[in-house]
């Protein structure tokens, strides 16, 4: 098998690059002239054979708007009931069917201890969140599975690890990690809730038996566990994205506090006697103690990461942002960063060239307030947490080749893999690239990206959105591809994600669980 040989990876440039794209800097000395983007031939896997055109992605010139086919129901079901909501529904059953035999009183453990499992679902709820536990999971899988294990077992690991980002944080560019495994965050917080109401309810019932004091925690618990998943369902994050973020994370300290009172005093409480004289060893001996113990762990761990670190802005456009960070990363990582320490964190996909380099990237595009403010009042320093979390494009190396397409500001998360990795095909889309992006970001890609694996389509030049599934198609089969990762905003991620799986390419792109008011293809 004929494969390119390792790239050689130079740390990054101080400032900006002065690279221009040999592809689009003869356009732009000549916007008139009716030119196609040059594409370059992909390489066959077999070894010593020709460059053909059967084997070479030639996107053709740009078609009038395609009409636009329905899509197979059977395609529709299998994308909405991802792992995500399989999950859910495992989760769910599961502690649903038990509260079943709990209040039938069939079920002797959740009488005794009803609390352990109130503390042990919010448990697992924070854990599969934690970005600690993410790393590791990531590390695991990508370490022990990758290459050599069947395909189908690989696209598996894939699925589950990847996670809905959007669920909790606002991005752009940036791929969602433990998308799947937020449906056993939902699933175990919303048991969590469940189980307690059954706890109240029944201290209610015998309340003969309980101090005041135990009752009017139960209840106040209860209510900011209700309000804080209240905070973080769908409508809430599209309409009102700034007031979940705030809300779910704030009540959600206000439960943790709530939870450990209520431990603590349900514990230390004799019913026998009507006395808190089970205090100390007692109390430390209970299963819901040590669940709420490593909860607050969970909780606090990736806090301590939190820093306030030095960057530098370059604005190429009015509509991007490009931040630049000290150090190297690997590929696949995305960053959190804030001009407040515990407020209103924004996700972005992290651009390096390998952990030996200088510096890795932000692209920021210019849409909200937080971005907008990058660009009118640029910052020295920014919040961020050292300790990046995990995205989708991090189990890239459970492939031998594999296409990222990307579109606008997408490219924030795709280019690392393509950068890293001489077996990833890089697709980016967008408008006037590199007017827009500038030569910092132009010159990583001329630098890394070898030509014979990078298609670049500028909608500005070639008058309109490109035949995507064609394209990709071709390159698919050209590049002998396992898979496709997919970053675009709602309307691209669907049209893609649907076409590849009518045509049966396996494909991963962003789990959206809010549309945007007005959603452009192309960022």
């Amino acid at each position: 098998m004929a494969t390119r040989p390792a790239l050689a990876y130079n740390d990054a440039e101080k400032g900006t690059l002065d690279v221009r794209s040999p592809q689009i800097a003869d356009l732009a000395r000549d916007e008139k002239k009716a030119s196609d983007i040059e594409v370059f031939a992909v390489q066959s896997l077999k070894k010593d054979a020709p460059v053909t055109p059967s084997n070479v992605a030639k996107p053709p010139p740009a078609p009038t708007k395609p009409a636009k086919k329905s899509t197979p129901l059977w395609v529709l079901w299998v994308i909405w009931y991802n792992s995500y909501r399989r999950f859910f529904t495992v989760i769910f059953i599961v502690n649903f069917v038990g509260l079943g035999f709990a209040i039938a009183g069939k079920w002797p453990y959740a009488a005794k201890y009803p609390g352990a499992l109130v503390v042990g679902n919010l448990n697992v709820a924070v854990l599969v969140r934690n970005e600690i536990f993410g790393r590791c999971l990531y590390w695991f899988v990508n370490t022990f599975f990758a290459k050599w294990t069947p395909l189908w077992f690989r696209l598996a690991c894939t699925s589950t690890l990847q996670a809905s980002l959007n669920s909790k944080w606002r991005f752009q560019g940036a791929d969602v990690s433990l998308q799947h495994l937020g449906g056993i965050h939902s699933g175990c917080a919303i048991s969590g809730v469940a189980w307690i109401i059954l706890m109240v309810v029944h201290q209610f019932k015998t309340k003969y038996l309980f101090n005041d004091s135990i009752l009017a925690f139960g209840i106040i618990t209860t209510i900011m566990l209700f309000i804080t998943i209240c905070a973080g369902l769908p409508w809430v994050r599209n309409t009102h994205h700034n007031v979940f973020e705030r809300n779910h994370r704030f009540f959600g300290w206000t439960s943790l506090c709530m939870t450990w009172v209520y431990t603590i005093v349900t514990n230390a409480y004799n019913t026998a006697d009507g006395k808190f004289d089970h205090v100390g060893r007692y109390v430390v001996q209970q299963q819901a103690f040590w669940f709420t113990v490593g909860m607050s762990v969970f909780i606090v761990l990736p806090w301590i990461c939190t820093r306030h670190a030095k960057v530098d802005i370059e604005l190429p456009s009015p509509k991007v942002a490009v931040l630049r960070f000290e150090r190297g990363m690997q590929q696949g990582l995305l960053a959190r960063i804030s001009r407040s320490a515990v407020k209103e964190y924004h996700a972005f996909g992290i651009i390096s060239e390998g952990t030996h380099a200088k510096y890795h990237y932000l692209i920021c595009g210019v849409q909200g307030d937080f971005t907008k403010s990058l660009v009118n009042d640029p910052p020295r320093r920014i919040w961020t947490r050292e300790l990046k979390f995990a995205g989708v494009s991090n189990t890239s190396t459970l492939y031998k080749r594999g296409i990222r397409i990307c579109t606008g500001t997408g490219l924030g998360a795709a280019l690392s893999t393509c950068i890293q990795s001489p077996y990833w095909y890089l697709i980016w889309i967008g408008s006037d690239q590199e007017k827009t992006f500038g030569p910092t970001i132009s010159g990583l890609i001329h630098r890394h990206v070898g030509p014979e694996r990078l298609l670049l389509w500028d909608s500005k030049v070639r008058g309109g959105r490109p035949p995507t599934m064609k394209i990709l198609k071709e390159v698919y089969d050209s590049w002998q591809a396992e898979v496709v990762f997919i970053t675009s905003n709602y309307v691209g991620n669907f049209e893609i994600q649907h076409g590849c799986k009518e045509l049966g390419i396996p494909a991963f792109g962003t789990l959206w669980d809010f549309v945007s008011d007005s959603p452009e293809f192309y960022c």
